[in-house]
This record gives structure tokens, sequence and C-alpha cells, in this order.
């Protein structure tokens, strides 16, 4: 009886202490997007991304920030109109999960689209998504090996 009850105790506390992330906080948990992160913050983007969404979020991995020459994401991350821009190319409004993506366009939040490739794994525009479904209760993150930049 006490062995059943501590577990209770112990299971209650656990499923306590596991609460709903948003994009931001799922993503800052994962630990490989420190520097998305800190352009979200740069760019004034973090409320928004943990709003009410959906969202589907291609981020971008800190190795993919940092195929950028380091001079260029110094003048991006003070740019905060260009940076702005830059990372609502990478989000697309609703939830989309990897089992329903298509190959086309689709438009991003920022205005442009995307160009989603399916062949031989998927591609974003120049980027390989890398791993896919990382849910968020706000939406989906989908990590990519390149950062975008809008046409």
């Amino acid at each position: 009886m006490k062995k059943t009850l501590i577990a209770s105790v112990l299971s209650l506390g656990l499923a306590l202490s596991v609460q709903a992330k948003d994009i931001v906080d799922t993503a800052v948990a994962a630990g490989s997007f420190k520097t998305l992160a800190t352009a979200l913050g740069a760019a004034g983007l973090v409320d928004t991304l943990k709003g009410k969404g959906p969202f589907t979020v291609f981020a971008p991995t800190d190795e993919a920030f940092a195929k950028i020459p380091k001079a260029d994401l110094d003048a991006l991350l003070k740019d905060k109109a260009k940076l702005t821009a830059v990372l609502t190319y990478h989000v697309v409004a609703g939830k989309v999960m990897a089992a329903d993506v298509k190959a086309g366009k689709v438009k991003t939040v920022q205005g442009s689209e995307l160009t989603v490739a399916t062949m031989g794994g998927v591609m974003v525009d120049s980027a390989k998504v890398v791993k896919t479904d990382i849910a968020a209760d706000n939406g989906v993150i989908h990590v990519i090996d390149t950062v975008l930049m809008p046409k």
C-alpha cells in the first residue's frame, strides 16, 4: 500500500512537472537552436512564436547559422527589419506534420514562397530537412541544415 501511494504521488508530481511548451520553449530546450533563439529575441519575434499559432517552423540549427560568415551574421542580427524578414521566411501558418508535406510552393509568414521538394528526402529551398515533427503546443518544428534567405 505504501509503495503504491509513493508511486502515485511520484507519478502525479511528474505529470504536473511536464508542461506544454510553445515553439520557442521547445527550441530552447532542444539545445541546438541557441543562435535562432538569440535572433528571435533581436527581431522581437519571441512573443509571436509563443502565441496561439499554430505555426510550422523550419528551424535552422546552430550549425546552419555557423555557415554564415560571422561578419554577415553579426550585421544581420543588428538589422531588425532584415532579420525579421529572414526569420519569418522560416515560418508557415498552420501545423504541417511531415506526413502532410507535399512538393510545391508554400507561402511563408514573411509573404514570399518556399519551394518544397520531396524527392530523396525533403528539401525546403536549399535546406535539407534533417529532423521532423518536433511537436509544440502551438505548432511543429522541422529542423533544417541551412538558414534560408528570402528571394
